[in-house]
């Protein structure tokens, strides 16, 4: 009996990737006014408001009205939206890298074992199977379900500890689908009919528990990484501008 890795971990994944791209295509502006006012500001911004008090005092205030006027409306053009173009669709580009990653880990392990997976449908869902017989070979089977979160494990600790100009929205879409998919398999995807965790318990000495720590664990250490270095800043929600306090929560349709 061969064994199935799905190659869309979740539903909520596709969505996930909707959403980016429908945020830089669709047209009008549509925003969930969070109500969080307090304790909101990022470090980066609450240096950058510092500075620029420091230099209003330095300069006594002196500016010109048309700049002030401009720098505090929420709805001139210049406010509305200061990430780079096409933020969401680089994102989402990002994510849909970590996800073939994962799947081609299993690919490429398959085949590295000596084994010919085969690509077809569970429930509805594309699925790579292993090619290998789980009561045979259940280590090779056990390398075969674990390599997809391995490598995007590695891929994410990659990018959180080399040195290299961090913080681009691809860059935070290969995270976000890193984090997302072991958050999904520790979860709800434990019991599904194609669930890395259950074949990794089914063909090792480790249980799902165990599993559940490690991989949610490593997961959950990239998440704290990512909220404590400011070039990740906003990471899934977008400030609000200067004069507006809070988060602005939702999806960005222009």
């Amino acid at each position: 009996m061969t064994s199935p890795s799905s190659i869309f971990t979740a539903p909520a994944l596709a969505a996930y990737l909707a959403l980016c791209v429908a945020g830089s295509a669709l047209p009008a502006t549509l925003y969930a006014q969070a109500g969080m006012h307090a304790g909101v500001q990022t470090r980066a911004q609450a240096h950058a408001d510092h500075d620029a008090h420091a230099q209003r005092a330095e300069h006594g205030d002196r500016g010109d009205d048309g700049a002030d006027s401009v720098r505090h409306d929420p709805h001139h053009p210049s406010r509305r939206d200061e990430r780079p173009a096409h933020y969401w669709r680089s994102m989402a580009f990002g994510f849909a890298s970590s996800i073939l990653a994962h799947e081609s880990a299993h690919v490429i392990t398959s085949y590295a074992v000596g084994a010919r997976p085969t690509f077809g449908f569970d429930k509805g869902r594309p699925t790579v199977y292993s090619g290998i017989d789980v009561n045979v070979d259940p280590r090779k089977q056990f390398l075969f379900s674990s390599m997809g979160l391995n490598v995007q494990a590695a891929l994410d600790e990659g990018i959180l500890d080399v040195p290299h100009s961090r913080g681009s929205p691809f860059e935070r879409g290969v995270l976000a689908g890193g984090i997302a998919t072991a958050l999904f398999y520790v979860t709800i995807g434990r019991t599904a009919s194609v669930s890395d965790i259950d074949y990794m318990a089914r063909t090792s000495s480790l249980s799902k528990t165990d599993l559940t720590f490690i991989y949610g664990g490593v997961a959950l250490l990239h998440v704290a990484r990512i909220h404590h270095d400011d070039h990740y800043a906003n990471f899934f929600v977008r400030p609000a501008p200067p004069s507006e306090p809070g988060l602005r929560v939702g999806v960005n349709v222009q």
